[in-house]
């Protein structure tokens, strides 16, 4: 490919451009009004507006986007993450108007974004869920029914979500009652169907995920494990690898787990496998993302590869560059996501960003999407940048990124790095001591 379109903004559009202008390759980046100035738009070859702020109104206009992508003669499009990059008709259209998608088949996306459907298939292949309704419901009666057989607490997902969208913790059949219809409108409202399913809540639960990759000769790798627990309402706000606390053996048993739900169907190009984690290290399929992670920077940081340059080379029909044999990790990585928030009510803190600079030391990567007296919108997901930190060990990771957020100078808005330092600095957390409700059960957030 000599041209590529990425269909997103912020800073995975331009962490895909670096990736791009590396190998060679130009890029055409896609913005909105709201986006004229931002750092991504600066640094692709060509750029082109595509309509007002809302998304509805500019990102998600795939007409538009195809448009652009054929008068430019690109030879790919990457949607990211987020917006289309799971939209299984956006990929066809892709294909369609004869340009390569990078990410996995139309099939695969649509197979795997629907909870109830990826659940059978997981179950077909003899891997692990969670106890759970087998179809999607629509009912209160229903639902009190399911929940009642496997008893409380239980989880209300939306069927078509992901993301922690749409996900209510139930303790009692009167959480369940008050929360159905909500979380019915939620699911309806951001993924086009109000049906839900009913899943056992695991007690002090972890999330590990594993990164997969696949390409069109038959060859699927795992790129070992990341940590994802650190959670606040379902959203990943810290992210590590590796796990500090799956066993050796339970690590190779999840590997291999996570290679035989990508093989049953036949997934191309990267995605992860997203695993829910007990206290005695039962593990139990989530979903399966079919795209590039927010988080995906922790493993290249622990393997030293490039997970875009895979996308590309995967997407133009070429090997994996390693077997597995080949793929090594080496030290700990960590990530933080950094929001423009308030770090208390974590309500989005939109404004002028009057001064972003970091101590770029060894072990430091910024992933940045704005810079000093960039405007932050209150249009888009409020994240200024992923910060990652790498270490020789997990206590090293620690320090130097203490180190990090202690040096970090951004004024102007307020941030959720207050939410870091005291993180960073729990003694729980030194010791690789956490689940899910770590952020809750600490005080630092609101249940």
């Amino acid at each position: 490919m000599q041209k590529i379109l990425i269909a997103n903004r912020g800073e995975i559009a331009l962490r895909i451009i670096n990736t791009c202008h590396e190998m060679g390759i130009e890029t055409v980046a896609v913005y909105s009004e709201a986006d004229k100035d931002s750092l991504f738009v600066k640094k692709a070859t060509y750029a082109f507006c595509i309509g007002e702020a809302p998304v509805n109104k500019s990102y998600l206009k795939t007409d538009v986007i195809l448009e652009i992508a054929k008068k430019e003669a690109v030879d790919g499009i990457h949607p990211g993450y987020g917006f289309n990059s799971e939209n299984a008709d956006f990929a066809r259209a892709v294909k369609k108007a004869g340009i390569i998608f990078i990410g996995p088949d139309p099939e695969t996306i649509e197979l795997m974004g629907d909870k109830i459907v990826s659940r059978r298939t997981m179950m077909a292949a003899g891997v692990p869920v969670v106890p759970g309704s087998e179809d999607g419901t629509s009912t209160i009666e229903e639902a009190s029914k399911l929940a009642e057989s496997m008893g409380y607490p239980v989880m209300l997902k939306a069927s078509g979500g992901g993301g922690g969208i749409g996900m209510v913790r139930c303790e009692n059949e009167q959480a369940l009652a008050k929360s159905f219809e909500s979380t019915k409108a939620r699911a309806k409202a951001y993924f086009g169907s109000d049906e839900v399913f009913v899943e056992k809540y695991i007690e002090n639960a972890r999330h590990v995920e594993v990164q997969i990759f696949g390409d069109h000769h038959g060859q699927i790798v795992h790129l070992f494990e990341r940590d994802c627990s650190i959670q606040r309402r379902h959203q990943k706000v810290v992210e590590e690898s590796p796990s500090p606390f799956l066993s050796e053996n339970g690590k190779r048993k999840m590997y291999d787990t996570a290679l035989q739900a990508a093989a049953a169907v036949n997934y191309k190009n990267a995605g992860t496998i997203e695993f829910i984690v007990d206290e005695k290290e039962n593990f139990y399929f989530l979903e399966m993302n079919t795209r590039l992670q927010v988080e995906h920077p922790v493993t290249e940081q622990i393997t030293g590869l490039d997970l875009v340059k895979w996308q590309i080379l995967v997407a133009q029909d070429e090997k994996l560059p390693l077997l597995q044999t080949d793929i090594k990790s080496s030290g700990h990585s960590i990530e933080f996501r950094l929001y423009a928030e308030d770090p208390i009510s974590f309500l989005p803190s939109p404004g002028k960003i009057e001064l972003f600079e970091w101590n770029s030391f060894h072990g430091v990567r910024v992933d940045p999407g704005y810079e000093s007296g960039s405007i932050v919108t209150p249009f888009y997901d409020p994240m200024i940048a992923k910060c990652i930190i790498h270490g020789e060990t997990r206590n090293d990771a620690i320090v130097k990124a203490s180190e990090f957020f202690n040096e970090l100078k951004i004024e102007g808005i307020k941030t959720n790095a207050p939410l870091f330092y005291e993180i960073l600095k729990d003694p729980e957390f030194q010791k690789g001591n956490y689940s899910t409700s770590f952020l809750t059960q600490k005080s630092f957030i609101a249940d």
